[in-house]
């Protein structure tokens, strides 16, 4: 039976992306003049954990883009590489490249390979100009890892016979460096001298970070000395099932040659013949198995008659292979084995092809190595059992990964459509629920008192459970915040500004299919602050005010809302410019419009003030669509503005669009549900707080204001319904910052609803936002309550508020025309 890595693929992807969104955010607040070995050392790991990863599932490309950034990070974090603005710059578009990268193998599509040379060319340059800060190594050392590294294997020369070019390119060499590296290591040893200091030497040809990475590997070979712990890497599975053991064991044998197995009880022993790193063998296992069920050093089988000649031959590369598995599990800056499966074939070429070398590459006297060689050869995972300070050693990290085991496990993965299936059947549930309490309601309390208490419980058990569901999906506003630290960096320093982004609330929470839909507008709201509303240093200074401008987002809740601010402190919209070009453009405009009127222009369609067109804005498109997506998630944008200080946009949004607490109205003989956030109050009119204005519209009067009058039966030509206010019940709501009063014939009662989206199963109604289904079995509509809102306000002309009580009040009882 053969493991299907396959399988493991979504959960790599969703790991690489989460790998790659910690990189960005670590590189966006890296001190480059000081920077903190712990971000970079999390900055080196997740490239790491990358590499290890995609070189498991053969994702070449990926692979080979990591390869190189964890090298220069390597270099970084040890103190060998001194931090520029523009090697950020570099890292940044690296991680973009493996965004799109993952991108294209999570689609079952190859990679772009221009932008992916691009981007290592990039790289490699960076490496050359690194060199000249690494400290000289010994020239016979050098000289003996050139000529092993340079020693192209056969098949790779007869290539080249008929291309001059070809031995040159950087993949031939990288591959001639890996088959070889057992050989250069056997020349490192045995011209190694202590003391021994001559300049750098020149590799004619080679990628520079090929040269780099043998040079590092050089001391190493030295560091394993005689390679007392021996040959192999020795995996030790423990309690491990049969079937895990069998698929585990049939993958190590696709990343090198098991040369000996044991077995006792439910715990797994296996000899493996390999130039895979450690890291890389723990990472296969981990989709399987627990990294706490797993140990790794590095021993000799059992000498049957069986694994007694391959121990034998695999001897004669134990002590070079050692010294690259035991440096620390991620300080390697160069790990030969970046591909396992197709390492096999060049490592067995080389091997054959220099026997005598080889064979000779741990001399009984070779030199003591430095104490700095000693340190990085320390064995980072766990050693052979016959050493007592590897048990030492194995102690701790035992203890770490256990540690990390469990904090891992205080979370799981789970598809949303799975999530999505369990918020469906809890509002079912809801739904059961409330036919239940539909049918009990038939019956006499006092004679079935049980019946009636544990339907209470029921409810009560029903909510708890539907507010726990609901909890699942709701995502914190740091998955949002977290994409604008880039934006705002590339963007400003196009736009040639500075500016400092402050967030607050990011862990808010917000629906999961809100905050996705919730990105775009964002977007374009922060691009528009940098380009609209914060001036460049020059025109802040003259202005008084600091040379660097702030953006600030935030989020926090509301009542049954979630309230997000994208606040700058620019210049401010201009209300002139913005009459001006609404003149210019043909609106129906006046200079005695209010401020808040005034702002919601820049929501036209096409509405621009912008002199220029650019690629961040002014084609008039993107503010419109910004007001139209928050609308299509029952919310609002709301725009308040200060000359000179600045700019604040406002959006209020429902927590959920899942299950809402709603209030049942009557009209007529249709149950309509009113969201419960929107209502404040119902009451009954009197009749001279009745007015009639122009085209026959209404007004009710409310503690001295004026609030538009909808009469639901109207909107939705419902038969037999009441007409007259004053006989029937006006509810006060309020919706995007305004309020109106809507006529219903009564109030049914307050209930928790399922919302069904009446466009997928039936069409789009004007005013109904969704449907439900009772405790009776019928159904009932959702009343959209802001679109409502938005018809009476046009229907109307302009805002009920001060100036309608002025007219009111000098014409009460007569019909008003607003103006």
């Amino acid at each position: 039976m053969t493991l299907d890595i396959t399988q493991f693929y979504q959960t790599f992807f969703d790991e690489a992306d989460e790998l790659l969104a910690q990189m960005e955010q670590l590189l966006l607040n890296l001190n480059v003049g000081q920077p903190d070995p712990e971000d970079l050392a999390a900055i080196f790991r997740a490239a790491h954990s990358i590499k290890g990863g995609a070189a498991t599932f053969g994702f070449t490309a990926l692979t080979e883009t990591t390869h190189i950034l964890e090298s220069l990070l390597d270099r970084a974090r040890n103190n060998e590489l001194v931090l520029r603005k523009d090697m950020i710059d570099t890292f940044l578009e690296t991680k973009d490249v493996l965004s799109d990268q993952l991108a294209a193998y999570r689609a079952s599509a190859e990679p772009d390979a221009a932008a992916a040379a691009a981007v290592r060319a990039k790289l490699e340059r960076l490496h050359a100009e690194s060199r000249g800060l690494a400290a000289p190594a010994p020239a016979p050392v050098v000289e003996a890892v050139v000529e092993a590294v340079m020693a192209v294997p056969a098949s790779v020369s007869a290539a080249d016979s008929g291309v001059d070019s070809a031995a040159d390119s950087e993949e031939d060499l990288e591959a001639a460096f890996e088959a070889n590296l057992p050989a250069a290591m056997a020349a490192r040893a045995s011209v190694a001298t202590p003391g021994a200091a001559t300049p750098d030497v020149a590799m004619p040809g080679a990628p520079e970070h090929v040269v780099d990475e043998a040079m590092a590997a050089a001391p190493a070979g030295a560091a394993a000395g005689g390679g007392a712990e021996g040959p192999h890497l020795r995996i030790t599975l423990r309690s491990v099932d049969a079937k895990d053991q069998e698929l585990l064991a049939e993958e190590f044998a696709n990343l090198g040659r098991v040369v000996g197995q044991m077995k006792t009880g439910d715990d797994l022993t296996l000899w493996l013949e390999t130039d895979v790193s450690a890291d890389d063998i723990i990472a296969v296992c981990c989709f399987v198995i627990d990294e706490s069920q797993i140990v790794i050093g590095r021993g000799s089988p059992p000498q049957g008659e069986d694994n007694a000649a391959s121990a034998a031959q695999a001897s004669a590369v134990a002590a070079p292979a050692a010294a690259l598995e035991h440096e620390p599990a991620h300080a390697q800056a160069f790990e030969p084995a970046f591909e396992p499966t197709k390492q096999a074939a060049p490592a067995a070429q080389a091997i054959q092809a220099a026997p005598a070398v080889v064979s000779t590459s741990v001399p009984t006297s070779a030199p003591a190595p430095a104490p700095q060689a000693q340190a990085e050869a320390s064995p980072p995972v766990t050693a052979a059992p016959a050493a007592p300070a590897a048990d030492h050693d194995r102690k701790p990290r035992a203890a770490a990964a256990a540690s990390a085991v469990s904090t891992e496990g205080s979370s799981i993965r789970v598809g949303v459509e799975k999530v999505d299936q369990l918020i469906n059947l809890v509002g079912e549930l809801v739904i059961t629920q409330a036919m239940l309490a539909e049918t009990t309601s038939a019956f006499d309390p006092a004679l079935h008192d049980r019946l009636f208490n544990g339907m209470a419980q029921l409810e009560r058990n029903a909510r708890d459970l539907q507010e726990a569901v609901m909890s699942i999906r709701m995502m914190p506003m740091d998955y949002v915040f977290s994409r604008f630290p880039r934006l705002v960096r590339d963007l400003a320093a196009k736009l040639g500004k500075e500016v400092e982004l402050v967030t607050f609330g990011q862990a808010t929470e917000l629906d999961k299919s809100l905050i996705e839909r919730i990105i775009d507008p964002l977007t374009h709201l922060v691009r528009n602050s940098l380009d609209h509303g914060i001036e460049t240093v020059e025109a802040r200074r003259a202005a008084g005010k600091d040379g660097m401008g702030q953006l600030v987002l935030s989020a926090a809740h509301h009542g049954g809302n979630i309230v997000i601010e994208v606040s700058d402190d620019g210049a401010g919209l201009r209300r002139d410019k913005i009459l001006a070009k609404a003149i210019k453009q043909g609106m129906q405009v006046s200079e005695t419009m209010a401020d808040e009127e005034v702002w919601n222009l820049i929501f036209m369609p096409g509405f621009s003030t912008a002199e220029q067109v650019t690629d961040v804005s002014g084609r008039g498109v993107g503010m419109d669509v910004v007001k139209r997506n928050i609308q299509s998630m029952g919310g609002h944008v709301e725009i308040t503005s200060h000359a000179g200080k600045g700019t604040t946009t406002r959006i209020v949004l429902p927590l959920t669009l899942a299950i809402l607490d709603g209030m049942s109205v009557k009209v007529g003989n249709e149950i309509f549900i009113l969201p419960l956030n929107f209502v404040m109050e119902s009451l009954q009119p009197r009749h001279e707080d009745i007015y009639t204005v122009t085209n026959g519209d209404r007004v009710v009067r409310v503690r001295g204001e004026y609030l538009p009058l909808v009469a639901l039966h109207q909107v939705f030509n419902v038969e037999g319904a009441r007409t007259d206010p004053t006989q029937g019940i006006v509810t006060i709501m309020e919706t995007e910052g305004r309020r109106f009063a809507m006529l219903i014939d009564e109030l049914v009662g307050q209930q928790q609803v399922v919302v069904k989206n009446l466009e997928t199963n039936y069409r789009k109604v004007h005013g109904i936002s969704a449907a439900t289904i009772l405790g009776d079995g019928s159904v009932a509509l959702i009343v959209d309550v802001a679109a409502l809102n938005r018809e009476t306000r046009a229907s109307h002309g302009v805002s009920m508020g001060a100036h309608a009580g002025a007219s009111f009040a000098n014409n009460a009882g007569s019909f008003v025309e607003f103006a």
